[in-house]
């Protein structure tokens, strides 16, 4: 009887696999949904649909996008982690989704409930500043703030905003003005008509108004400068060694997807971001393409736990919490 039971156990098995497999070999024969934690139109919408588009000839499928905001993202890469995964519900995320939604009371893991794909783009954060502000350098605007003290308004978005302000506070001895906002944009308005002093975002938000002459940039809050905008100085050039937040760019599939089907989406991104009109593209929105050892499932998931460890313990100490 025990050795009934065994080899219906490995009939099972056997079977089992054999499913699998042969699921891996078809995937994908229908569309597949790529989820964007944030409303269109934004850095993250674009690159999606770089990669969407670029991505639908390796897969022989299209991949569409679907967009869905919220709770800074948490709420729809939730929706992804409870997905079914099968490889046709996959999101693509950032510091803030991936990391930085701590802050939010989430009914999912961020390391156990995701399965990497690959890493996709490193996005330089500038700390930019209206155009008045008499300072062009970090050292320059850490003279200006002693002299000043706790006058500057610095903008708060989002979690990473938060983080870096206190990151400021501590490298440079000097208190600032957090202001509330709900997005980037709207902060980005205020920043232009002199509003607020200075702002932590996105290369890609801000190089259309840097070059436009509305705004300026202080520093590349990165450890190099970057490729897509060679000119704008780190904050170790520009007087204030240590002060990084460098954002980024990922995709993600449910737990449990088949490794055949990652493999075959890794695959399909690899092939995107090799591509030199995919780079172009990139450059122009101020987004460095991941460097080839970050483009594999371990990559990402090592570089994202890199950053769980680095920021974790910063946000809980800060006390940050969702507003």
């Amino acid at each position: 009887m025990k050795r009934f039971f065994a080899a219906a156990a490995l009939l099972l098995l056997a079977l089992v696999a054999s499913q699998i497999s042969a699921f891996a070999q078809s995937y994908p024969n229908r569309q597949i949904t790529l989820v964007v934690p944030f409303p269109p139109g934004g850095s993250t919408d674009v690159a999606a649909r770089i990669m969407a588009e670029r991505m639908r000839a390796p897969l022989g499928q299209s991949v569409i996008i679907e967009n869905q905001g919220g709770a800074g993202g948490s709420i729809a890469v939730g929706r992804v982690a409870k997905a079914t995964p099968d490889g046709y519900t996959i999101d693509i995320g950032q510091w803030d989704t991936h990391v930085g939604s701590i802050i939010y009371k989430l009914d999912y893991d961020l390391e156990k409930d995701f399965e990497p794909i690959a890493l996709i783009s490193q996005n330089p954060q500038l700390m930019v500043a209206k155009k008045d502000l008499p300072a062009n350098s970090l050292k320059e605007l850490v003279d200006w703030m002693k002299a000043n003290p706790g006058k500057l308004n610095f903008v708060n978005q989002n979690a990473a905003a938060h983080v870096t302000g206190i990151l400021f506070e501590k490298a440079s001895g000097q208190k600032i003005q957090f202001i509330p906002y709900r997005g980037a944009g709207p902060a980005m308005t205020d920043l232009v008509a002199g509003t607020v002093d200075i702002l932590i975002v996105q290369g890609a938000v801000a190089l259309p108004q840097i070059r436009a002459g509305k705004i300026k940039a202080i520093a590349n809050l990165s450890p190099q400068r970057s490729a897509s905008m060679p000119d704008i100085p780190t904050s170790a050039e520009s007087g204030l060694p240590g002060l990084y937040m460098s954002g980024w760019f990922g995709i993600w599939a449910p737990k449990n997807t088949p490794k055949d089907v990652v493999g075959k989406l890794n695959a399909a991104v690899k092939e995107a971001l090799a591509d030199p009109g995919i780079k172009a593209k990139f450059s122009d929105l101020g987004l460095d393409v991941a460097p080839p050892e970050l483009q594999s499932p371990d990559g990402l998931a090592k570089f994202q736990k890199a950053e769980m460890d680095k920021w974790w313990p910063i946000i809980k100490e800060a006390g940050i919490t969702a507003q």
